[in-house]
């Protein structure tokens, strides 16, 4: 029997909305986690569920909409699709957030950290590091919102196909045709 494909954008549009308001309001936690620490834990803490809460997600599409088969390609389609849908919400609410609400906030904050760095790093070899570091941040500050935006949509979409390439064989299943199994 042939694999029906016919739900597959439907329910990936459908979970991948979940999904990425589940990233959208994790991503809030961070900005507020550099100032306050357990919500920074709060927010890697949710990062790691990510995986777990795909491999759900295709499990309830496999069990429920493709009558427990699924075949690779099939399974990393619709977690492929999911996690894109996923980041295609979360780039909006980024735009919002690094338009908006930022005013430089999260690269300020790390400004910070780079001096505290800077002053505790008394150790031969480390001006390297922290020349490094002030590049890096200057380059970040000279982004746009949606220069931003698309990096960090390009990297959701990046680690949902090493992720959606992970899940697949974990949850492919076949079923056994019955006349291809010997009678006793």
């Amino acid at each position: 029997m042939a694999e029906n494909k016919a739900y597959l954008q439907r329910y990936a549009m459908l979970f991948g909305t979940y999904m990425g308001v589940f990233w959208s309001v994790k991503f809030f936690l961070f900005p507020l986690g550099l100032n306050t620490p357990f919500l920074l834990f709060l927010f890697f803490g949710l990062t790691v569920c990510v995986p777990f809460m795909g491999f759900y997600y295709v499990r309830i599409y496999r069990d429920r909409i493709c009558n427990r088969t699924i075949g690779f390609f099939h399974a990393w389609s619709f977690t492929f699709l999911m996690y894109m849908f996923a980041a295609l919400l979360t780039a909006f609410f980024h735009y919002v957030y690094f338009r908006f609400i930022d005013q430089g906030h999260i690269v300020n904050s790390y400004a910070k950290l780079i001096e505290a760095f800077n002053a505790n790093a008394i150790s031969p070899g480390m001006e390297d590091y922290y020349t490094q570091l002030k590049d890096i941040l200057e380059i970040i500050r000279s982004m746009t919102p949606i220069d931003i935006t698309m990096q960090l949509m390009s990297q959701n979409i990046f680690y949902g196909v090493l992720l959606a390439l992970l899940t697949a064989p974990c949850v492919m299943k076949r079923t056994v045709n019955r006349s291809d199994t010997p009678n006793d």
